[in-house]
């Protein structure tokens, strides 16, 4: 899993700036440098290997309805940090009348366990590493970094965890991960209330009975106030896919042509008109080494009942020509 697609508050560059950068200790994406100078579009924050994209909303933030997970190198640090915000740092004075909060779990015995809120809502969980001189990727990659920039002092997104309605199938949604990407569900981390698939090395991507209880709406899409909810066929033209301008998830596999089969089958392909790169057809994934999935069925269901929709940026690893793609961060 590369990165969280996530909207922020449009004019609101400072916050943005001082919660990912000042706070979080993430480091800036060289490839949208001058949007970070300019104050302006879209950023990019760099965890170790992982990323976060973060567009402007239209114009409100989203609130990502779950969990990130990070792995940090200093959370005395940021507690540090947050002392000096409440004490009125300036570089952090942006977070100041936003919903920007900070808890710890633990005492000063135990590894802590610190529980952050951004500026709009959406929750981080940020865990100790167990060694912060380790290789910051996992010993698998790296994001590149602006010229004299300090690594991040996040180090890694271990996990992201996606609220979903009680009576969701979840044994449902493990099938469709390992059938459309070949990704298999931990049995030992799945529960009644969860279900948990490898993500990779020593990263996970759960689903997980909403905290709030089995009355809470959930959505993790949003087509539009001014489009109408269509089912999306496999079969459909360009015309019949509504925008989604919701969160997404970007992930890579190493076989895009067989994935994107499976996918086609199954009847989940989505092709969202709000980017530039469009996946009509498989020889479109191949050549731009990417395409789009937004409906989660169950492979055994055979009235193929959308159990949830979560927009995913499905990437290739390699080119048609068998070179690595070029924003692929793995070594």
């Amino acid at each position: 899993m590369d990165h969280l697609n996530i909207n922020h508050e449009k004019g609101r560059h400072d916050a943005l700036k001082a919660f990912y950068f000042d706070f979080l200790g993430c480091s800036v994406d060289p490839r949208k440098y001058d949007n970070y100078l300019e104050g302006k579009n879209t950023l990019w924050a760099n965890a170790g290997l992982h990323q976060f994209h973060l567009p402007e909303g239209n114009p409100h933030a989203q609130v990502f309805n779950g969990m990130i997970t990070l792995i940090h190198e200093d959370l005395d640090g940021l507690m540090e940090k947050y002392n000096e915000y409440l004490d009125g740092d300036e570089r952090l004075k942006p977070l100041k009348d936003t919903e920007f909060l900070v808890g710890i779990v633990g005492d000063d015995d135990d590894d802590n366990m610190m529980l952050v809120t951004d500026p709009w809502g959406t929750e981080f969980c940020l865990l100790p590493s167990d060694d912060p001189a380790e290789d910051r990727a996992a010993h698998i990659g790296s994001q590149p970094v602006v010229t004299l920039d300090v690594p991040s002092r996040a180090l890694a997104m271990e996990d992201i965890t996606v609220y979903v309605s009680h009576d969701v199938n979840l044994d449902g949604i493990g099938r469709f991960y390992e059938h459309i990407l070949g990704a298999r569900t931990i049995g030992e981390l799945s529960s009644q209330a969860s279900i948990c698939i490898a993500m990779g090395e020593r990263q996970t991507l759960t689903f997980q009975h909403h905290p709030d209880g089995p009355e809470t709406e959930i959505f993790h899409h949003d087509f539009g106030h001014d489009q109408i909810m269509k089912e999306i066929e496999a079969d459909t033209d360009a015309t019949s896919y509504p925008a989604n301008f919701g969160p997404h998830i970007s992930l890579y596999v190493t076989n895009i042509a067989e994935a994107y089969s499976r996918a086609e089958k199954l009847g989940v392909l989505f092709v969202n008109t709000r980017f530039k790169r469009l996946a009509y057809t498989q020889d479109d994934a191949i050549d731009q080494c990417m395409f789009r999935l937004i409906n989660i069925i169950d492979p055994l269901d055979n009235k193929r009942e959308i159990i949830l929709r979560l927009e995913h940026e499905v990437r290739s690893v390699t080119t048609r020509e068998g070179k690595k793609y070029k924003s692929c961060p793995l070594l």
